[in-house]
């Protein structure tokens, strides 16, 4: 796996890089079709908590999916040792899913959705949750700007429109951080 590590207000000493390459490149044995993976290591100054400073970002390529992972603690090891759990733990669900799909016939149900976020515990049965709801809407062509405005109106984090600098549906989304994050689907 190609790895790189950055670093946001942080100095990445060989020591930590070592350390992250080790724990981050053991998601080889789950992930093994991994093209390339991204992990970002940030200290947010202006975090209201001490123990939520250290932040490490994982962002893994594969050939059909991409996965993304963040964790914040007051220990940048036990933020990397975090994001290699929950890393671990998309990876885990994600061969689960894939197996899935290999094994159901042109004649099947629609698939389920897993829950996102939720853990399950040892023991229990992961139950996958079907979509609940389709919602529909008018989209109206603007730009950027445009649909920065309607979002801050609607007081959403995301804004689905039609974007007439890129002729395209575009998703605009509210980061952590305060900026915006525009998303601009290519097709495989």
């Amino acid at each position: 796996m190609q790895l790189s590590i950055t670093g946001k207000n942080l100095e990445i000493n060989d020591n930590l890089r070592k350390y992250v390459e080790k724990k981050i490149g053991r998601l080889d044995r789950y992930l093994p079709n991994v093209i390339d993976g991204r992990v970002e290591l940030m200290v947010d100054e202006g975090a209201r908590a001490a123990e939520d400073r250290q932040i490490a970002q994982v962002t893994l390529r594969t050939k059909n999916a991409i996965l993304r992972a963040e964790e914040a603690s007051g220990d940048m090891f036990a933020s990397v040792d975090a994001v290699f759990d929950k890393m671990q733990r998309q990876a885990d669900r994600y061969k689960r899913r894939r197996w899935a799909k290999r094994g159901e016939t042109a004649a099947a149900e629609p698939a389920e959705l897993e829950p996102l976020g939720e853990e399950v515990a040892e023991g229990e049965e992961e139950e996958p949750l079907a979509i609940a709801r389709i919602k529909r809407f008018p989209v109206t062509p603007m730009d950027e700007v445009e649909a920065i405005e309607q979002m801050e109106l609607l007081g959403h984090d995301f804004y689905v429109f039609f974007n007439v600098n890129a002729n395209q549906i575009n998703v605009l989304y509210r980061r952590k951080t305060g900026d915006y994050g525009l998303i601009q689907p290519e097709l495989a």
